[in-house]
């Protein structure tokens, strides 16, 4: 079987897979992140979102052979050495911006791609960075606000 070496979360990890196997099944099976969430499979629901380069990317389809030296980060990774967390992490626990949680994961992983890109982001900005990703819980103002305590806190 062909190995891959991957750069996820600050180190590398080298795994033994098929080459088109889903990234989000390396991160969930062989690597036990399980911040992304098998969702959709269809990589329209946003669940399975990692930052792939600081850019927000379903990984449900993307084959790992496709990764090359992409630097991945997954929700673990997203707090420091220390375990503090991400300040997107931070303010979507203060303003309670989960409820069942499942697409907590994608919506963090987009907020801190676009709070990083744009530091200043206004409604439009931030529901246009969501958009891919499905709640069906109905927290989509608690997670704007969070998104913008963040950008604030930032």
């Amino acid at each position: 079987m062909p190995q891959f070496t991957l750069h996820i979360n600050g180190s590398q990890k080298t795994v033994d897979t098929e080459p088109d196997t889903p990234l989000l099944y390396v991160l969930r099976d062989d690597l036990a992140l399980n911040g992304p969430k098998f969702g959709c499979g269809l990589a329209q629901c946003g669940s399975c979102m990692v930052l792939l380069d600081g850019r927000a990317t379903t990984s449900c389809m993307l084959p790992v052979s496709s990764i090359g030296n992409t630097e991945i980060t997954t929700l673990e990774g997203l707090a420091d050495n220390n375990g503090k967390l991400h300040v997107v992490q931070e303010a979507f626990v203060k303003e309670q911006a989960a409820q069942c949680g499942y697409c907590l994961n994608g919506m963090v992983m987009a907020a801190v791609a676009l709070v990083n890109k744009n530091p200043e982001p206004d409604d439009t900005a931030i529901r246009e960075a969501l958009q891919a990703n499905l709640c069906r819980c109905g927290t989509h103002a608690r997670i704007i606000k969070a998104v913008k305590l963040a950008a604030k806190t930032l």
